[in-house]
């Protein structure tokens, strides 16, 4: 049986949508056309579109700052054999990546990499029990506490996968990717971020999301509004509707 609905019952249920993931970038297309022939994904100008269900585009920004210290987030692409995943590397390094060493120890089995900016992804092992749901794009890795995992659990409204020894992981309930926090010990931030979040939602969520810790950095520009979660990361989100 279907029930109405009242309509500010309706407008109360909207929350808001990650939209893209933001890259700062020297060459935002040369990264487009990269990310592109790596992941299979439709390039729209500066912004790649997927054509799986992760649920969120890549958006590449001019940037002319250089980049000083790893990232604090970095894509898990998933393997399904040993031979895949050399394949995803080759061609990974044909497209213009390469190898790094950010620490990794000689066991793991895991293969870090930087894309031509400098960006930090890895190729994860087959088997790998964690992303086993997952598709090609198996986990958006971040630094951060357990709090701000908790954060964007409600701002996003996913559920909580994971949330043990101060480690936690959200997913769309969509699926996709998974958005991974790992706890305790993580580097000090210093200077803003070259990846954060871009929402999009009616301006009331702006208010919300500052109800469940975020701060609001700036004014509007283009009809954004500038914020930071918990943990300091930058994070915008695009206005839609009315009620600004």
């Amino acid at each position: 049986m279907a029930f109405a609905t009242p309509r500010g019952r309706l407008a109360s249920l909207i929350t808001v949508t990650l939209h893209a993931l933001c890259f700062a970038a020297h060459d935002p297309h040369a990264l487009a056309r990269f990310w592109s022939g790596l992941l299979g994904w439709e390039v729209e100008g500066e912004t790649l579109v997927p054509s799986d269900d992760t649920g969120f585009r890549l958006r590449f920004t001019p940037s002319e700052e250089p980049k000083s210290r790893k990232n604090h987030a970095h894509f898990d692409l998933t393997s399904k054999s040993l031979e895949d995943q050399q394949i995803i590397v080759a061609k990974a390094l044909e497209l213009g990546a390469r190898h790094i060493d950010i620490g990794q120890r000689p066991e793991e089995e895991h293969v870090v990499l930087a894309d031509p900016e400098g960006n930090e992804f890895c190729v994860i092992e087959p088997g790998n029990t964690f992303l086993a749901e997952c598709g090609f794009v198996g986990a958006l890795a971040c630094d951060g506490s357990q709090e701000v995992g908790y954060f964007w659990r409600k701002a996003l409204g996913w559920p909580l996968v994971w949330d043990r020894d101060q480690e936690t992981a959200i997913r769309s309930p969509h699926g996709g990717p998974k958005i991974t926090w790992g706890g305790p010990p993580f580097d000090a931030k210093t200077g803003k971020n070259r990846v954060s979040f871009a929402l999009s939602g009616p301006f009331s969520e702006v208010d919300r999301l500052v109800s469940l810790g975020a701060i609001r950095l700036g004014t509007w520009e283009g009809g954004q509004v500038e914020m930071a979660d918990p943990d300091g990361n930058e994070f915008s989100v695009g206005v839609v509707g009315t009620g600004s």
